[in-house]
């Protein structure tokens, strides 16, 4: 009797454990991925500037820095007084898009942010951002006014040090990646297609390198 006793426990534990990890794995949201036959472009800012961006705010200029991911040279946002500081690419628009960059968070007291703006259109668009005064990773959409979508914990970026950002929408679906972790998932429709850009915000001083844009 205590055989067949432990014998049940056994398989109880083991029917308990499939389910745990049937549960857990169901909980992880799937990796968004555009089709191979999406268009890809980059931009590292040592062979070319940023003739033909669109300065929407801030003051953006390509500078040789000696811990720049490749090369020499990044575009930094040195503006100090402006509530927000964006600057669009030349690419696009884009419906759905896989955008990545990275970013070094140079200097702030009030805020030392770097971001990724991606369907930028009549000055609408959705942004994610890290920020190395904070130890959150956060999604916005911003329509003459920010509203936060989206948040996921995160150990505040130091500043000095270079991070990557990411993110990739796909009809109303977003997801975020901060130094190659999937942190957000969310679903927003309220912005469609539009171009990408960089984000700063009040007196953040960051630098940007390295950015890849795949979209269709």
């Amino acid at each position: 009797m205590a055989h067949r006793a432990v014998s049940r426990r056994s398989v109880l534990a083991a029917l308990a454990g499939l389910i745990a990890a049937g549960k857990g794995a169901s909980a992880a949201p799937a990796e968004l991925a555009l089709p191979a036959s999406a268009s890809e472009s980059r931009w590292d800012f040592e062979t070319r500037g940023i003739e033909g961006w669109t300065v929407v705010d801030g003051r953006w200029d390509v500078e040789v820095m000696a811990d720049a991911p490749n090369g020499r040279r990044v575009l930094v946002q040195r503006a100090v007084a402006n509530a927000f500081d964006v600057i669009v690419a030349p690419l696009g628009p884009y419906t759905d898009v896989d955008v990545s960059v990275k970013f070094k968070p140079i200097s702030g007291r009030e805020d030392a942010s770097g971001g990724l703006v991606f369907r930028f259109a009549d000055g609408r668009y959705y942004v994610i951002r890290a920020n190395a005064l904070e130890d959150n990773f956060r999604l916005y959409a911003y329509d003459r006014s920010r509203r936060q979508l989206a948040s996921a914990p995160v150990k505040s970026p130091a500043l000095g040090r270079w991070y990557a950002l990411r993110v990739v929408a796909v009809g109303d679906r977003i997801q975020g990646w901060l130094n190659g972790a999937l942190l957000l998932d969310h679903r927003d429709a309220r912005f469609q297609a539009g171009r990408v850009g960089l984000w700063t915000k009040a007196d953040s001083v960051t630098a940007f390198a390295d950015l890849v844009v795949r979209g269709g």
